[in-house]
């Protein structure tokens, strides 16, 4: 892809290029937010440094992503005929002893009123990504492959971005999609933030299968009275697998220091299930991926003139699929605030309060959910982890169908959206300490 990108020129800081959208950062959230203003008319310019050798994550989507999706051109059927995704119909949680379930949106949610469409999908995100990124130059958009390295702003207003390489971009309005370890704008206007959780790593790889399943599988051995890890299997195309483990960064930590390298860590934990078996005999495909991670959230991620979008916004714990529905989701209706507030000139109070309580409240929804009911002992221990997901995954899919129906934008809408919100992760708190405060107990279902 390359050779379709255009080289960044050194601008001398006295001179800037102008446009009338700066995107800083080309991920995902960065080229569906491009692509958007650029269908539109707007000129963009997206500033994003050289591609890394970094595998994205975010394989595994949600029910509210295929609509995300096509709004952006790329439909299911033209995306699994393009072999860029398979089918995923439901998630499968398997444990140690055995045991599974699985979780299947109903079939009364695809009838009258919701009609909502009960498949989604597996990407292979390297492929997705370059085929968005070619749409996204196709459209008008200037890449520019270099980093941001510095803001220029009057008060609350931004004026300029610098790049490393010396160049100076200027625009009426920015997006910041710069990913979950820059937040350059929340770290230029020192935003406050929520966690959710500990500091946690992802490790993972791909290999190769004779034939795959329409579902993503979650393999859990729980210990009860300890913090709840996971590995994930994900059938990214007809012939390759995903496979990844996630655990807390002090537990990944405490193995490094007794000397296991990463790769013996990540086979160790795999041969605890059998179905790896003949997986770790064919071998993976290969290096072993890792990044470290802590789910949370920026509070105010919207200025007169500047949005913030994707996990520079919000870190959605990926256990929750709802990473790629986010980005999308932030793209979207940021692109839609520049076009309608354009001709003022900057963005309404009511508009960014109501942007930014959506993004609050989303991720407190999914990220507060996970760690009570699943992630931490306390409820899982006494209803067991089978219920536990059962608990958390109904009201996650009837937030998704809610937020779809309800679009919400303006103020009133966003608040509604908040009080609905607000009863789950009340509902998910008295859970919690009510399982708290009971002896401890442990079902296997």
């Amino acid at each position: 892809m390359d050779e379709l990108l255009p080289k960044t020129e050194s601008t001398s800081s006295e001179k800037a290029t102008l446009c009338d959208v700066t995107v800083i950062g080309g991920g995902l959230a960065g080229k569906a937010a491009s692509l958007q203003l650029a269908k539109a008319g707007l000129r963009v310019i997206c500033i994003e440094p050289e591609e890394s050798l970094r595998q994205p994550v975010g394989e595994s989507l949600d029910w509210s992503a295929p609509d995300l999706l096509s709004a952006l051109g790329l439909p299911m059927n033209d995306l699994i005929s393009a072999q860029m995704a398979t089918w995923k119909r439901h998630v499968t949680v398997r444990l140690r002893d055995g045991t599974s379930a699985h979780y299947i949106p109903s079939a009364w949610l695809a009838g009258s009123p919701f009609r909502v469409e009960l498949r989604t999908l597996h990407v292979d995100r390297l492929r997705l990504d370059r085929e968005l990124l070619k749409m996204t130059i196709g459209s008008g958009v200037k890449l520019v492959r270099d980093k941001v390295v510095g803001v220029e702003r009057k008060r609350r207003n931004i004026a300029s971005v610098r790049t490393a390489g010396g160049a100076r971009f200027s625009s009426p309005w920015f997006i910041d999609a710069s990913g979950f370890t820059t937040c350059l704008l929340a770290r230029e206007f020192n935003l406050p933030a929520i966690h959710s959780g500990p500091v946690k790593v992802a490790m993972w790889n791909y290999f190769p299968v004779s034939e795959s399943i329409e579902g993503t599988t979650l393999y859990l051995d729980p210990m009860p009275a300890e913090y709840l890890e996971w590995i994930w299997e994900i059938p990214v195309s007809t012939d390759m697998v995903s496979v990844g483990y996630i655990t807390t960064g002090a537990a990944i930590k405490a193995k490094r220091e007794r000397g296991s390298p990463v790769e013996d860590i990540f086979r160790q934990q795999l041969m605890k299930f059998p179905r790896f078996d003949p997986l770790l005999r064919e071998g993976v495909l290969s290096p072993t991926n890792v990044t470290s991670f802590r789910s949370r959230v920026q509070i105010g991620v919207a200025g007169p003139n500047w949005l913030i979008a994707g996990e520079a916004a919000a870190m959605v714990d990926p256990i929750t699929a709802n990473g790629v529905t986010a980005a999308l989701r932030h793209a979207a209706e940021a692109s839609s605030l520049i076009l309608k507030y354009r001709s003022q000139g900057q963005l309404p109070l009511g508009a960014r309060v109501s942007y930014s309580s959506r993004i609050l409240q989303m991720a407190k929804f999914f990220n507060g959910g996970i760690e009570k009911i699943v992630y931490e002992p306390p409820v899982r221990n006494r209803i067991g982890v089978q219920r536990s997901g059962t608990v958390y995954t109904s009201p996650a899919w009837s937030m998704n169908v809610v937020y779809a129906r309800m679009k919400p934008r303006g103020i009133v809408a966003t608040f509604l959206l908040g009080l609905f919100l607000g009863v789950f992760r009340a509902s998910a708190w008295i859970l919690y300490q009510f399982c708290k405060r009971l002896a401890p107990a442990v079902g296997p279902a």
